[in-house]
């Protein structure tokens, strides 16, 4: 269970990333729009290194390949995103979205300090 159980958690948390950095690439200006809303200087900068960091960190997660690393742009990547999209606590979406960001935190985290585990690049390359 060890070996598939980091591939399979691995294979979840990367998918959040990977499928936000295609959404905001498939909707540029959209995303611009949103940030702009909440007072985001910079939109076009800020959307691309989202982009970069959200695409590249979950393929990272999801092949195995320099794992910890990729974990940990991410983690410090949704520190801000938390606090600027996420601190509306009288608005229960955003508790819900801010809690939820908290426990793919602490997944970062466990990947960021047990690594890609077995099935992953990472082991595959140490061999």
């Amino acid at each position: 269970m060890e070996k598939t159980g980091t591939l399979i958690g691995r294979i979840l948390v990367s998918i959040i990333f990977l499928m936000a950095g295609i959404n905001k690439i498939g909707n540029f200006s959209g995303t611009q729009d949103y940030m702009a809303a909440y007072g985001m200087p910079l939109t076009w900068l800020f959307a691309a290194g989202a982009i970069i960091v959200e695409v590249g960190g979950g393929l990272s997660i999801l092949l195995g390949y320099m794992s910890r690393m990729g974990a940990i742009a991410l983690f410090i990547f949704m520190i801000p995103t938390t606090l600027i999209f996420h601190t509306n606590f009288g608005d229960q979406m955003q508790v819900i979205h801010f809690m939820k960001n908290l426990a793919i935190m602490g997944g970062l985290a466990y990947i960021a300090a047990c690594g890609g585990g077995e099935l992953s690049l990472d082991s595959r390359l140490k061999k």
